[in-house]
């Protein structure tokens, strides 16, 4: 019983170091970067089992899902993104504008000015729900994925180009406006 137990060891051992030294000579050829797609994949993966980064990537899948870009240009400032957010990773000021501001790229007409547009990526799930429901498609998930940080603060993308002392000027062109519009109310109702 014993001499069979110490056989039966020295069969898995004989096993497992067999293993080990196969996979130490294959180790002398370099791995090689193949699509998940192509033919016999499983096949090719023999060889060294990392890849030597940054000389060497793996391919990118095309619905991979990365970090988040607005193009703020074509942004209508409509909020869906925020709203639909399961983690509140989207943070949005909008400021009404007195008069149409422009148009996006698709002919959207813009209304709103984007006081603010952050995107905390240290929260996102990278769940793509806000680049569904965006109607002018402005935020979208690139292929970048190897962003890496010392601060987490540097993880919130901020997509707004308007400085405060804008915003500020915006928002008194607002209620210079709303102003204007209540006292020609009150003076309508008055005749």
């Amino acid at each position: 019983m014993i001499l069979k137990t110490a056989f039966k060891g020295l069969q898995t051992s004989w096993k497992g170091l067999v293993l080990t030294l196969k996979h130490f000579f294959e180790a002398r050829k370099s791995k090689v970067v193949a699509d998940v797609k192509s033919p016999n994949y499983f096949d090719q993966q023999n060889g060294i089992a990392t890849v030597q980064y940054p000389r060497q990537e793996l391919p990118v899948p095309e619905v991979g899902r990365y970090q988040l870009d607005v193009v703020i240009d074509d942004c209508i400032v409509c909020d869906l993104c925020a709203k639909i957010c399961p983690v509140d990773c989207i943070e949005i000021e909008s400021i009404k504008a007195t008069e149409a501001i422009g148009k996006t790229s698709d002919g959207s007409v813009k209304r709103l000015y984007a006081a603010k547009f952050d995107i905390d990526m240290a929260k996102c799930m990278f769940c793509g729900l806000c680049t569904t429901v965006c109607p002018t498609e402005c935020i979208t998930m690139t292929n970048g994925y190897d962003r890496s940080f010392s601060l987490v603060t540097d993880l919130t993308y901020h997509f707004s180009d308007m400085t405060e002392e804008e915003a500020e000027l915006r928002r008194e062109e607002l209620e210079a406006q709303l102003a204007e519009r209540k006292a020609a109310k009150e003076a309508a109702m008055k005749k």
